[in-house]
């Protein structure tokens, strides 16, 4: 048994998954607004990024549920361990790490997706 602060491994999940709902909300939106773009006279360039940033929401958009998902479970496996085992076993200490390091990972991953999109309004609307 690995004694650490169970109730800050909790946090940290719970903010994790509260930011990947803001994420999922937000790229909601913006395949709406990409769909509105699309509709728009745009040069085949333009419609080629309209498809790839389409594809990216889609992929990006399961990534953010999964990992939720993921986080989700071993939260709830750190509740268990807890109750069941007054403390948490290395490996659950381990996916923890490695749960914020893909965290960490699609993070970076969506704020570039952020800002690719926002480059094409900006060149879109003009």
């Amino acid at each position: 048994m690995v004694q650490v602060e169970t109730s800050q491994l909790t946090a940290e999940c719970e903010a994790w998954r509260q930011t990947l709902r803001q994420y999922r909300e937000e790229f909601t939106q913006d395949k709406t607004k990409l769909q509105l773009a699309a509709n728009h006279s745009l040069s085949k360039d333009q419609l080629q990024e309209v498809e790839h940033l389409h594809n990216q929401f889609h992929i990006q958009l399961i990534n953010i549920h999964d990992l939720k998902q993921a986080i989700k479970t071993h939260d709830r496996k750190i509740g268990y361990e807890m109750r069941e085992q007054n403390g948490l076993n290395e490996e659950t200490v381990a996916d923890h790490e490695s749960l914020f390091n893909q965290y960490q990972s699609l993070d970076n991953t969506l704020r570039d997706l952020r800002e690719e999109f926002n480059r094409f309004l900006s060149r879109t609307s003009n």
